[in-house]
């Protein structure tokens, strides 16, 4: 029995490994703010999750009780973070495009929603533990 292998906790796996790879991208533009020709990156996650959730989605689905069997109806899959460079902008006389000032600002949201999604996953295996502890 997988206790926390249903969607939702996969979701918020996803958005911890996104928050995860937010942070390093971001790091990596404020470490190269001066260099020349540096391009900034950015990740999106949230806008591809909420892209499929709101797709047009039939709400009937195949029960599968053997993995060789085929899916029917919608396959409920997470989207990946994707890493995306601003090759476009410029912000600098060297042909650089990172701001200091809002990555610093994206820097202080990633670490709110990162500690939004820790919250939440503590708080569903708490209440996991005490289901089966029966207290």
């Amino acid at each position: 029995m997988n206790l926390l292998g249903d969607l939702s906790f996969q979701k918020l796996q996803a958005g911890v490994q996104a928050a995860n790879t937010r942070q390093r991208v971001m790091a990596d533009n404020i470490s190269n703010a001066d260099t020349p020709y540096f391009k900034r990156s950015e990740v999106s996650f949230e806008e591809l999750l909420q892209q499929q959730m709101d797709g047009d989605v039939t709400p009937l689905r195949g029960k599968v009780t053997n993995s060789r069997h085929f899916q029917i109806g919608p396959v409920n899959s997470i989207p990946d973070a994707t890493v995306i460079k601003d090759g476009y902008s410029v912000m600098n006389n060297n042909m650089n495009n990172v701001d200091i000032d809002r990555e610093m600002s994206l820097m202080a949201e990633n670490q709110l929603r990162y500690n939004t999604y820790i919250q939440e996953i503590n708080d569903r295996i708490k209440m996991m533990r005490t289901a089966v502890e029966g207290r």
